[in-house]
Order: C-alpha cells, then structure tokens, then sequence
C-alpha cells in the first residue's frame, strides 16, 4: 500500500527549481559602502574648477545690488558690491571670477566696451586691485552689451553683423580689459578670425600673458533667455547668423581646430547641459584645457524646480557639475560656483559627500 506524498513546502519548491549560473562578475560590490564608492570615483568636484559669472551694473552705487527676477539669488552689482561679493567668492575657493558689464549708455559700435572708464574696465581694475592674483580676472570679450542694437558685433549698411569690422572692435576691447587688470579675456561673438585677431593685438601691445579662452562652440540657444535680462540686452532679432545652430555637431570640431591654430589658451563649449555630447567630442579631440558654461537657462531651471519641491537643490546643483567634469570639462562656468565652494569649505553633509 503506497502512502500519499507529503505537500511540498515554498522553500522545497524553490530549491527543486533548476537553476542557472550565478553572475561572475559582480560590479555592485564596488558600490556596497560608501568607502568603497569613494575609493574608485572617477571624477570629482573642486571649488578651484568652479568660475563665477558676474554682473556689473554703471547705475548703482555704494554697495547696492538688484537682483535678477529670472535669477533667484544673482544681482547686477554695484562696483563696491561687486567687489565685496567677489571677495567672498575667492576666499571661498572659486577658480576665477567672469565679468560682464551693464552700462547705462549704448550706441552702435558699444564704445562703452573699450572707454577706460566704462562700467566693464572699471569693474576688472577694481577686482584686479582688491584680488591681485589670488584668483582670475576674466573679461567677457564681446560687444551685445554695449551695443544699441543688442548683437555681438558692429552692422554694416544692410543691418548685418560685419564680421571684419567687428574683429577690429575686439582687439581693441582685449587691450583695453588687459590693461584694466584681467589677466584672461573671454571672445565670445562667434566671429570668422576672432581669436587671431585678438591674440595678435594683446601680443603687440605687450599683453603676451593675458590668456584668450575662446567660446569656440556657443550655440544659437533659447537657454540664453534670463542673462538677457542680467545684461539688460537690447537685442531685437536672434543671433543665427554668427551663433552655432543647435542641430550641429561636427561643426564644433572644426571651430575647435580653427581657435586653436589662432592661439587660444583655453576652449569652450556654451551651453552645458544640453550639449554635454559635443563636450564630450570636444574634450577628446582638444589640445588645450576645456571648459563648460552652465548657462542662465540652466541656472534658472534648476532653481524653479527646487522652489516647487521637485528636486532636491543640492544634489542637482552637485549632480549637474559632475557632469560637466565627466564629460571632459576641467574648468565649469556657473551661477552656482560661491555657493558650491562654501558647501565644500565648510564640508559636505553626510548625504552629498559622494561628490567629493
């Protein structure tokens, strides 16, 4: 007489199962503590990597600021201002300090962008003075500020941007930003011959030191909305014609050959974010140090977002610089770069450590 067999257990069920191989290769033991992560991350944040964009504004006066509506938390400074928040940036740790200047007056050539006493040359002679060496002055080299007309350059007849008129324009704006005090100058028009011409006349005049960081893939972008309200621009029409077209990549590459043969020291890509991939490109193929911008649109998002609870602040500012650095940049322009040193001076909470 047979017997009935017993019912089978969950657990005998699964060890009768057929089983497969186990993984041999186990990549999550790498990441299993937080020591371990540390110990083979491939890139890091530095405060030094990190370079501050500043406004300063010819109407204000004393120590007055006016924050940026579409900017929470940047200002248009006053020269007293700018001084005393540029300061507390390099004590910080930020790598460089970037200026553009506001002037209340503008016409068609942006004379503004070459008089010694315009708001722009007189906001480098005044952080060359209270700074020294102890970071880098940076001058944006390009005209859309000072202009009536709002473009990088100056127009011919027909209301086009003259590119060959315009190069004469920067070199003279580079010899003016040097001799007030910026040891880099940064070309950003998107001018056919910029870099020469600007590393020509910086040489000739006896600033062979200054450095020229070429923006030399700024595209046509919509992220550049909120710095036209930093820079009160005038500008009427989109600058397509001089500015890359957001559809290109290649094109990058060649822009990079050409700064490069001209003399530039350093390169950039503009915007960061959403042209991580052409970063990337360009970081492989340059010669010269390469750096990223987080431009206004970024900014602007990142702080919108955490304002209405969707984002945690602090891991997407991190977040977001890292990603700059891992797709090749060693230097990153942002909004973000005094706030980000101090967190790094003062020391990470636990929860944001995996970013140093």
């Amino acid at each position: 007489m047979t017997t009935p067999s017993q019912p089978r257990t969950p657990s005998d069920a699964r060890t009768s199962l057929p089983t497969g191989p186990l993984p041999v290769e186990r990549t999550r033991r790498l990441r299993s503590t937080s020591a371990l992560r540390s110990l083979v991350r491939e890139h890091t944040l530095r405060p030094a990597d990190l370079v501050l964009p500043m406004f300063v504004a010819e109407d204000l006066t004393g120590g007055d600021s006016r924050p940026i509506t579409s900017m929470p938390g940047v200002a248009q400074h006053s020269l007293d201002a700018l001084a005393r928040t540029a300061t507390e940036a390099v004590e910080r740790g930020v790598g460089g300090i970037m200026l553009f200047g506001v002037p209340t007056a503008k016409d068609a050539i942006g004379s503004g962008a070459t008089d010694p006493d315009g708001v722009l040359n007189q906001g480098l002679a005044r952080l060359r003075a209270e700074l020294g060496d102890d970071t880098v002055v940076m001058a944006d080299l390009c005209l859309d500020e000072f202009t009536d007309h709002g473009h990088c350059g100056v127009l011919d007849a027909d209301g086009r941007v003259d590119n060959d008129a315009t190069l004469e324009r920067y070199r003279d704006m580079a010899v003016a930003q040097a001799e007030a005090g910026a040891h880099l100058v940064g070309p950003s028009g998107m001018m056919d011959g910029q870099i020469a011409a600007i590393r020509d006349a910086l040489d000739v005049t006896g600033h062979e030191d200054t450095v020229v960081y070429a923006y030399t893939a700024k595209y046509a972008s919509a992220f550049f909305g909120p710095f036209r309200e930093a820079v009160d621009s005038s500008l009427v029409g989109d600058r397509r014609t001089y500015q890359q077209d957001p559809a290109n990549g290649r094109e990058a590459l060649r822009e990079l050959e050409l700064d490069v043969a001209e003399g530039a020291d350093l390169v950039m890509v503009k915007p960061g974010m959403p042209y991580l991939d052409v970063l990337k490109e360009v970081s492989q193929a340059s010669p010269v140090p390469v750096g990223a911008y987080q431009v206004s649109g970024e900014y602007a998002m990142i702080e919108a977002a955490a304002a209405n609870g969707w984002l945690d602040r602090e891991r997407t500012i991190l977040e977001s610089l890292l990603a700059f650095r891992r797709a090749g940049a060693s230097t990153v322009l942002t909004y973000h770069a005094s706030e980000v040193a101090g967190w790094f001076r003062d020391g990470l909470p636990e929860g944001l450590r995996e970013f140093l």
